[in-house]
């Protein structure tokens, strides 16, 4: 009984270890802005697919850079990197954006389910979660996209 207990109990603590972080900090940048975005060829082409259709979404207009643009290329620039783990599935195990004004630091979003383990949390939709990093990057609440649905309808 002593066996099975601490096992049990063990195996607690194991998954309990097991986690998902998520840190956004918002960014300056202002919709009407035009946001440059320097591209990652070693991601996924979907990841900056969908970063480019959320910017578009928040009514940020962006443009793409060569990989070895500088960050001081335009007013606000943004890089980003991504990496996908297979675990009985194929998913984002990370994924982050930066947002930089004239070279500077000016937000970040970050998503790491490395140490995810056996949280079967971390099998996410990417576009999704890319989409919840940029609103939260842009400041864009949920009550400000019910708005914005509501007065769409």
């Amino acid at each position: 009984m002593y066996k099975k207990f601490s096992l049990l109990l063990g195996a607690l603590l194991l998954v309990a270890g097991c986690s998902i972080q998520q840190t956004v900090e918002p960014s300056s940048v202002s919709t009407g802005g035009e946001l440059c975005i320097v591209e990652n060829s070693a991601v996924r082409e979907g990841f900056l697919a969908e970063l480019q259709s959320s910017l578009a979404a928040n009514g940020v207009h962006y443009k793409v850079l060569p990989a070895n643009s500088s960050l001081v290329e335009c007013e606000w620039t943004a890089t980003y990197t991504a990496r996908w783990t297979w675990d009985l599935a194929l998913y984002m195990s990370f994924a982050e954006i930066k947002v930089y004004r004239n070279g500077a630091p000016d937000g970040s979003a970050v998503y790491d389910s490395t140490r995810g383990g056996a949280n079967m949390s971390k099998f996410i939709d990417a576009e999704t979660k890319i989409r919840e990093l940029v609103d939260q990057l842009l400041q864009k609440t949920a009550l400000l996209k019910a708005i914005e649905n509501e007065n769409a309808a």
